[in-house]
């Protein structure tokens, strides 16, 4: 079974996407859109270049933690990832929303 993307409303009336794996855990997450429709916008785009190395930034935090963001073209952040401890976790974050990033499968939760 394929992952798929969710629509969410936030607490102050903003909209956001999740890309769920398969096993529904959460695997990049959106940046707040005011509307709706925005949000669906930035699904396209993840469909779009989830599938090219070349739109994962591997980053790294202060607190020592590692994490991926997902660039347009534009180089614009569609979406970040969770922290994980270790570099290779990380990468197999990347190499999920590849997977699973193609998906045309969406929940729209609002």
């Amino acid at each position: 079974m394929p992952g798929w993307f969710e629509v969410k409303k936030s607490n102050n009336g903003q909209f956001y996407f999740t890309l769920k794996a398969a096993n529904a855990e959460v695997i990049l997450t959106s940046e707040m859109y005011v509307e709706k429709a925005s949000a669906k916008g930035g699904i396209a785009s993840v469909q779009k270049n989830s599938p090219k190395a070349e739109r994962f930034g591997k980053l790294s935090s202060k607190n020592g933690k590692f994490y991926f963001t997902l660039k347009a073209g534009n180089h614009q952040v569609i979406g970040n990832s969770q922290m994980y401890t270790n570099e290779k976790s990380r990468d197999g974050g990347i190499a999920s929303v590849k997977t699973n990033g193609k998906t045309k499968e969406v929940k729209d939760l609002v």
